[in-house]
C-alpha cells in the first residue's frame, strides 16, 4: 500500500477528506502504473437521471440503515440502489456487512456483487452502473431508493465527475521514483506550489493523490481546483435523509459489529479470498478487517490486535462520513 494515514487509497475512497471528486477511468484500475489509454481531457461520465421517484438513505456504518431501508423500500414501492464502494465486491460479504441474501431476496438490489475481490472499481465506473440500475427500475414501474454509506458516491451523484486527464504511467513512474529519493514530502510541497487548496486537504503521506493531482497540472494545464465546477442537482439534498445516532452508541455499535465479524467467521472469508486468482486487490483491501486480517494471518499481529485496529479505523470511518454528509444542508437527519 502507498503510505496514506487515511488507510485507504482508491478511487472510490470511503474515507477520502471532502473536496474534488475526480473521473478515474471507467475501466476501474486505479493503481498508479496502469497505463494510460489517452492523454487528452475526458468528457464529464454520465450520471443517473433523477427525479422526483427517487430517495435517498445515507448515515455512518453501522448506525442501522440496512434494517431501515428495507422498510423504507416496502413503504415506497422502490428497489434498493446500492451506495457502498465494498458492496461492490463478489465473496466479501462479512467484512463489508453488505445486505443478507434474504434482506435482498426481500427487497430487490442492485450494484451488489459486481465484480471480483481482485478488482478495482471507480467512482464513474459506479456511476454509469447506477444508471443503468435507475433505468432498469423504473423500466418496471418502481421507484428508487438509493441506499449506502460511501458519500463520495453520493457527492457525484448530486454534483457530477470533473473531466480530468487520463492516467499518464510514464509520468507516475517520475513521481513515484522522486518520492523514494526525496520522500513524499517533496513531491506534496510541488503541489503546494501550484494547486495550494489541493496540498491543503491532501495529507502529505498520501501519495498516491498527490501524484494524481500533479499528473492533472502536468496532462491538464489546470490543477484539481481549477477543474472542479460542481452542477449539483437539488433533488438529491431535497430527497435525502441522513441516519444519525449518538457518538457512544454508535461506537459502542461499531465495536459489537467488528466482534461479530471476527466471530462470524471473517478469517475465514480473507483466507478463501486470498486465495483466488489476485487475492484481494488493492480497493477491496479499503474496507476496514480485511488489511488487518491479511496481518493476522500473516502472522504480523494477533487477533486482540486486529480486532481492535479494525474497530479503530471502522470508528474513524464513520467519523469521516458525518464529516462528509454535513455538506448536505437540506438533508433530514433521523435519530437511529
Amino acid at each position: 500500500m502507498t503510505p496514506n494515514q487515511s488507510g485507504s487509497d482508491g478511487p472510490n475512497d470511503p474515507d477520502a477528506t471532502p473536496g474534488t471528486i475526480r473521473a478515474d477511468p471507467v475501466s476501474g484500475s486505479s493503481t498508479l502504473a496502469s497505463p494510460a489509454t489517452d492523454v487528452g481531457p475526458r468528457e464529464s461520465p454520465a450520471r443517473p437521471r433523477l427525479g422526483d421517484d427517487c430517495w435517498f438513505l445515507a448515515g455512518p456504518t453501522a448506525a442501522g440503515k440496512t434494517a431501515l431501508s428495507l422498510r423504507l423500500a416496502d413503504r415506497l414501492d422502490a428497489e434498493v440502489v446500492s451506495v457502498d464502494s465494498m458492496a461492490v465486491y463478489r465473496d466479501l460479504d462479512i467484512g463489508t456487512a453488505k445486505p443478507s441474501r434474504e434482506e435482498r431476496d426481500r427487497v430487490q438490489h442492485h450494484l451488489v456483487d459486481l465484480v471480483s475481490a481482485a478488482a478495482s472499481y471507480s467512482v464513474a465506473r459506479w456511476l454509469a452502473d447506477a444508471a443503468a440500475a435507475v433505468d432498469e427500475i423504473r423500466s418496471r414501474g418502481r421507484r428508487i431508493l438509493f441506499v449506502g454509506g460511501t458519500p463520495l458516491y453520493l457527492r457525484a451523484l448530486r454534483d457530477g465527475l470533473a473531466p480530468l486527464p487520463a492516467e499518464d504511467a510514464q509520468f507516475r513512474r517520475r513521481m513515484i521514483e522522486d518520492a523514494e529519493r526525496y520522500g513524499a514530502a517533496t513531491l506534496h510541497e510541488r503541489l503546494r506550489a501550484i494547486d495550494p487548496a489541493s496540498a491543503a486537504r491532501l495529507h502529505p503521506n498520501d501519495l498516491k493523490r498527490i501524484i494524481r493531482a500533479l499528473e492533472v497540472v502536468h496532462n491538464g494545464g489546470r490543477t484539481l481546483t481549477e477543474a472542479f465546477a460542481p452542477s449539483p442537482d437539488p433533488i438529491v439534498e431535497a430527497r435525502m435523509m441522513i441516519l444519525d445516532m449518538p457518538r457512544r452508541m454508535l461506537a459502542y455499535r461499531i465495536d459489537r459489529r467488528v466482534e461479530r465479524m471476527f466471530e462470524s467467521g471473517l478469517i475465514d472469508e480473507v483466507r478463501k479470498a486470498e486465495s483466488q486468482p489476485g487475492g484481494i486487490g488493492p480497493t477491496a483491501r479499503q474496507a476496514a478487517g480485511y488489511a488487518e486480517t491479511l496481518d493476522l494471518l500473516a502472522g504480523r499481529i494477533s487477533l486482540e490486535e486486529a480486532i481492535r485496529r479494525t474497530q479503530q479505523r471502522t470508528r474513524q470511518l464513520a467519523k469521516r462520513q458525518l464529516t462528509w454528509l454535513r455538506s448536505f444542508p437540506s438533508a433530514v437527519w433521523i435519530a437511529g
